[in-house]
Formats: structure tokens, sequence, C-alpha cells
């Protein structure tokens, strides 16, 4: 074993010395499935040998071709700024491929269960315990949505174990490194360090990493500071299980005691609410030593945009019955601090949180228009207040399943349309473009976004339609490791 190692270190330098005499700056070694590309003054890069991904050189230095087209495009290139590279790689996607880019999975375990219903998948055509897969296999729905949908965002729950996460995750990087223009993954989690959630909102907290109080648990420290160290750690464990991007945290105002969605929050104080979202979206987003994004930063999507803690008769929205939050005390405005003073104002070098998940709720009699709908349909709420008087730049993703019907009264598996439910899903997805929304929460599928596409065409015309969906890709292309 020791003669191995030893024998695999002097290779290595004696690469990296042959390659400072002929000025190629760079050496690639096996680890694992997939090459390592180490590189003096440069970016370390990754790739697998069954991707067709090959790398390409310029000064010295080694890029990967993702495209597979021979040459250097910008999105390639690790010297370009993520805005450079995501607005190039946007001009050269295709319709259905940024209608991927803005579809975000429904919950994925690891393995994908047998059971039919929720979360269920087959493993060639079988079931996981007939199929002989391994844990960390691509299940068929998965593999589906990832080559036929061009589906990237992918939310994660349960996973066997820390191993199998990492595991996992490479392999499905490896899968679509060979599509289409090579896009990454973004593997996502919902909180997964809490020491005991409900399922409904926590089911991946799955994984033999480090347990931690409830976010009302940690606002009761009164301690921003140990709020920040916390997200250094969970951060670091995240991307250790392949994790990009947190769908956390939840910034809102809990104003109502009977509100069940109360101990997912930092409380009904509007400053320390402020207080600990900044903390905590800092220090995901943070690496230390780049002083702002780096190898060890995570997307924090904070949420849920805005005036979610104040629900009628403390009833949630995720139910037909609790699709109103209500305002008597004209006192909406509090309610955008923990946002607008906290997770958009941070100092670590990543300046506001990567992206925004808009609240389900409908915020009755607010809008001036007089329009009531939920807020992943309102304009009033994301164009007008969110992008314009926030001056938000990120990824707008709305929350689970709005675009869908409502199954069952007041059960939480099926739709919440709240506001349009005499709209047919196409028409759900168009309206949500117009509102200035980028991403899809639980859709899997392009159709119903290329047909928006084509509505937006009809009544703007293809120029129109394609510079807003080109938006919506620079937007998201920036939150990826490419």
């Amino acid at each position: 074993m020791k003669g191995n190692v030893f024998t695999a270190m002097a290779m290595s330098a004696m690469l990296l010395l042959l390659s400072a005499c002929d000025g190629q700056k760079w050496s690639e070694e096996q680890v694992g499935s997939f090459i390592l590309v180490t590189q003096r003054g440069g970016a370390t890069l990754g790739y697998s040998p069954q991707s067709g991904v090959k790398l390409l050189t310029h000064d010295g230095y080694a890029f990967k071709d993702l495209n597979r087209n021979d040459s250097l495009d910008a999105y390639e290139d690790w010297r370009c700024s993520a805005q450079e590279r995501a607005a190039n790689l946007a001009s050269m996607l295709s319709i259905e491929e940024i209608a991927g880019l803005m579809l975000y999975s429904s919950h994925q375990s690891v393995p994908m269960t047998s059971n039919m219903g929720f979360g269920a998948s087959m493993y060639n055509g079988k079931s996981f315990e007939e199929s002989g897969a391994k844990p960390s296999d691509l299940s068929d729905d998965q593999k589906k949505f990832l080559r036929d949908d061009h589906l990237r965002a992918v939310l994660v729950t349960g996973v066997e174990s820390p191993a199998v996460a990492a595991e996992w995750n490479n392999n499905m990087q490896a899968f679509v490194e060979g599509l289409d223009h090579g896009i990454p993954a973004n593997t996502s989690s919902d909180p997964r360090h809490e020491a005991k959630a409900t399922t409904e909102f926590n089911a991946g907290a799955g994984g033999h990493i480090s347990q931690w109080p409830t976010s009302l648990g940690l606002a009761a420290t009164f301690d921003p500071q140990l709020v920040h160290r916390f997200g250094e750690i969970a951060s670091e464990e995240y991307r250790a299980l392949g994790i990009a991007t947190a769908l956390s945290p939840q910034v809102d105002i809990a104003t109502d005691p009977r509100w069940f969605r109360f101990s997912g929050t930092f409380g009904e104080d509007p400053q320390l609410s402020t207080d600990m979202a900044r903390a905590y979206c800092d220090a995901f987003q943070t690496t230390p030593s780049a002083k702002g994004w780096g190898t060890k930063s995570v997307n924090a999507m904070v949420k849920h945009w805005y005036g979610y803690g104040a629900q009628e008769g403390g009833r949630d929205s995720h139910f037909a019955s609790g699709k109103y939050a209500v305002y008597p005390g004209d006192n909406l405005a509090m309610h955008k601090r923990s946002f607008v003073e906290g997770a958009f104002r941070l100092p670590g070098g990543t300046d506001m949180a990567s992206a925004v998940m808009p609240i389900y709720s409908i915020l009755w009699g607010q809008d001036p228009s007089g329009e009531n709908v939920g807020g992943g349909f309102s304009k009033w709420m994301i164009e007008q207040q969110l992008r314009k008087e926030a001056k938000f730049e990120g990824v707008v993703c709305t929350d689970w399943g709005i675009t869908k019907d409502m199954k069952v009264l007041d059960s939480p598996i099926g739709g919440k349309p709240w506001g349009v439910e005499h709209l047919t899903e196409t028409e759900r997805h168009y309206k949500i473009l117009q509102a200035g929304v980028d991403q899809f929460g639980g859709n899997n599928e392009i159709g119903p976004i290329v047909e928006a596409y084509q509505m937006w065409c009809k009544d703007f015309g293809e120029k129109s339609a394609r510079e807003r969906f080109e938006l919506s890709a620079r937007r998201l292309s920036a939150t990826l490791s490419l």
C-alpha cells in the first residue's frame, strides 16, 4: 500500500517537472472513477473518462471541452468571470435546454424507493431490491429527466449514507457531463442538520452528519456568530455530500404561534431574524480563503418571499384552507427586513443570497392592482418588489408544485396553484415567467415550459421570448460549478 502511494507521488512529481520544461502547467491523474487535473496557478478540474469530454490546452493551461467542439468557448474558460461564462452558455443553448435549466426536480432519495407513490422509481425496469443496482446508481426516472428533459437542478432528501450520497453525485455528474453542453448538475437539499424535525419539511435529515438545534433553537442563543459558525461547518459537510445549494434559511417573521412552521424560522423578532439570516447566508456562501465564492461555497436559497408568518388563523398554505396570509395590523413591510437588510446584505464577498423562494400564500388585499394570487404568480411581488425595489439579481425559484392541480382538499401532496386554479398548467407556467421567476420547483418535465415559450412568442414575438429565456438561463448558469 505505502509503496503504491509513494510511486504515485513520484510519478506526479515527475509529470509536473516534465510539464514545467515544455510550458505545460498542468498534470492529470486517475482518482477513483475520475481524472483529476491540477494546474500551477490555475483551476483544479475533474472529468469522467467515460463522458467523452477531452482537455483543451491554451497558454499552457488545461480546459474541459464540455461541448466537444474542439474549441475553447468562453463558458469553458475558467479564467472568465461567472457572468461572462453564464452569458456565453445561455447564448448557445436551445430553448429546450434552457427549459431544462428552469426545472427543479421533485424530491429524490438515494436510493429511490420501490414503493408505488411519492418518491418511487425503478432501476432498469425493476424495483431497487430486484435490480441488483448499487445504492449510488441513478434510477430510471433520474436518467430520463437528466437526459430527455435537460434537468440540472436536483433536490435530494433521504440518503443511505454520506459516502453513498457523494458517490451518487459523482455518478450523476459523469452522466450529465456527456450530454448536451456538459452542464453540471446542481444538487440541493432542505435543511439536513436538525436534531429533530418534521419529515414534511425536512425529509433530507438523513446522513451521519453533525446535528444542531432547529432554526428557532439557534435563534434562542441570540448569537449570530454561533449561527455563522454553524453555517461554516454545514456548508463544508454539504460540499462533501455533493450538495451545492441549500434550500434554506427560512427567514419568515413568525407572528402567529399557532402556525406549525414556526420552529423553522428565527422567531418573531425582525431584528434578530435579520441578523441570523445575514450570518447564515454569509457563512454558507463564503469561502474564507477566496474572500467570496470558492470551493467551499454553497448557494443559499432564502425563503419565503415574503410575509409567510402571518397566515390566516395560523393555518399553512401547503393546504387549501391556509392559502391566505393576512395583515390586520398593516405591518406587511416588516416581513421584508430579514431579506432586504439580512440575506441581501452579506459582508463576506458574495453580496447577497444567490436564490429566493417565493411564498405559496396569497397576500390578501395587498397588491395595489387588486390581484390575489400566490407569491410565485405575482408580478407585483417578484418583478416590482423583489427585482426592482430590493434590487435582487439572483435566481427566483417557486416553491414546489404550484403549477399542478390540487389533488385532495387539505393534503400536502399535490399542486398549490392558489389564486390561479382556473388556469391550465401551461398558462400557470406562462404567468410565472411573466412575473419574473426563473425556475419551477417540483417540475421534472420541460413540456409546459416549452409551451409557455410558444405562448410568449405568440404574444410578444420570438425575439422577446428568446431574450426572456436567456435572462433566466444567465442567472441559473451563474450558480453552477462550471
